[in-house]
């Protein structure tokens, strides 16, 4: 049980603070610098949108001020089977704006939308966005001054995420995406980031591959595929996008199991990944697949601690009942996430429990395909 425990705690470590510890001491040593520059290529911004017809006019908007030569960018949004006002208000757009709408009748996924509106791209560069996020003005030319470098074949940029003031529940969420954002800086410094920013990043026409019906992380697909053709895939943080914590209970939670399920699919889909054929095995096992693993971690530990003979252990297992107990609180009531121990266990354990339920999402085949 002893043994138990500790193998338990150093591979929970690893995933949280020793990759990144690990990354850090790595780019002490060697760095890979990207060599940027303007230049000018021909771009395409690909949207797939379902029923975002809320969002639309404002994100239409946006790429109206994008401060890239208008003559050299194309923006082709697809509406995926519709039925709200989407593809009303591209048809409008199209004339007025120069848009490239794509109205498909039937809805396929997000994944089948990106497919039909890339191959009615005609940018060198596409860049993808989603429909809720607004970008910065200089956020493609920033994408794209990363492809300079001939090595680079992807490049993400980084994702905002804005709260309310008085939002409580925004605070352990915030450290989460500032551990998740180091790590990708450190990656991108070293070599090549493990998945982009699905609300912005940029691929090379020639590294894009068609994504395979109803995939769950574009994001992960599409990079890996750059990758294994040869490519860098790095991490842009002057592109930037910005969006929102869902305010409305159990919104953020719900997307995050949809995500780590996506994780799961990708295994399904890419055996490969898991193969000597992956360039960032190392990587990919250590930034996506062991926090996949971790609730079983933290399972084991609590049953590992409680069976263990010796006072360590017996502090160690009240230790673990009160972090647990304390996000049950920051659950229960809210308000107590203002104080930010109780948040901090509110987010692990809700991120862990997004990651059990992912597992069983993904055995019992329940299919997201939008968010």
């Amino acid at each position: 049980m002893k043994v138990l425990f500790w193998l338990c705690l150093v591979l929970m470590g690893y995933a949280y603070l020793g990759y990144p510890v690990y990354l850090w001491l790595q780019s002490r040593f060697r760095q890979r610098p990207i060599r940027r520059q303007t230049i000018l290529p021909s771009v395409s911004v690909i949207i797939a949108a379902r029923n975002e017809g809320a969002n639309l006019p404002a994100k239409i908007q946006n790429l109206m001020l994008t401060d890239y030569p208008r003559e050299l960018l194309q923006i082709v949004i697809a509406s995926d089977g519709s039925d709200d006002r989407t593809a009303e208000i591209l048809r409008e757009h199209s004339a007025l704006s120069g848009i490239l709408p794509v109205i498909l009748d039937r809805s396929n996924g997000k994944a089948s939308a990106l497919n039909v509106a890339v191959r009615r791209a005609t940018g060198e560069i596409l860049v993808f966005q989603d429909a809720r996020q607004l970008v910065d003005p200089n956020a493609v030319t920033e994408l794209v001054s990363c492809f300079a470098d001939p090595g680079v074949g992807a490049v993400s940029g980084e994702l905002l995420l804005e709260s309310a003031a008085n939002d409580a529940s925004s605070e352990g969420l915030g450290i989460y995406w500032k551990i998740e954002k180091a790590v990708r800086k450190l990656e991108s410094a070293t070599g090549s980031v493990v998945g982009v920013t699905g609300a912005i990043y940029a691929v090379r026409r020639e590294c894009y591959a068609e994504i395979p019906a109803g995939t769950i992380l574009d994001d992960v697909f599409v990079p890996m595929r750059v990758v294994k053709a040869g490519k860098r895939v790095v991490f842009q943080p002057s592109a930037i996008a910005r969006d929102r914590l869902f305010s409305q209970k159990g919104k953020e939670f719900s997307r995050k199991v949809r995500t780590l399920t996506g994780n799961y699919q990708l295994l399904r889909l890419e055996p490969w990944l898991l193969s000597g054929a992956n360039p960032l095995l190392f990587r990919f096992v250590s930034h996506k697949l062991l926090r996949l693993v971790v609730p079983l971690f933290l399972t084991l530990m609590l049953i590992a601690s409680a069976m263990a003979s010796g006072i360590f252990y017996h502090v160690a297992f009240l230790a673990q009942i009160i972090f647990y107990v304390a996000a049950a609180f920051g659950a229960i009531k809210p308000s107590t996430k203002t104080f930010k121990p109780i948040a901090i266990a509110h987010t692990f354990v809700m991120l862990n429990a997004a990651a059990a339920l992912a597992f069983y999402s993904f055995i019992a085949g329940r299919k997201s395909i939008w968010v």
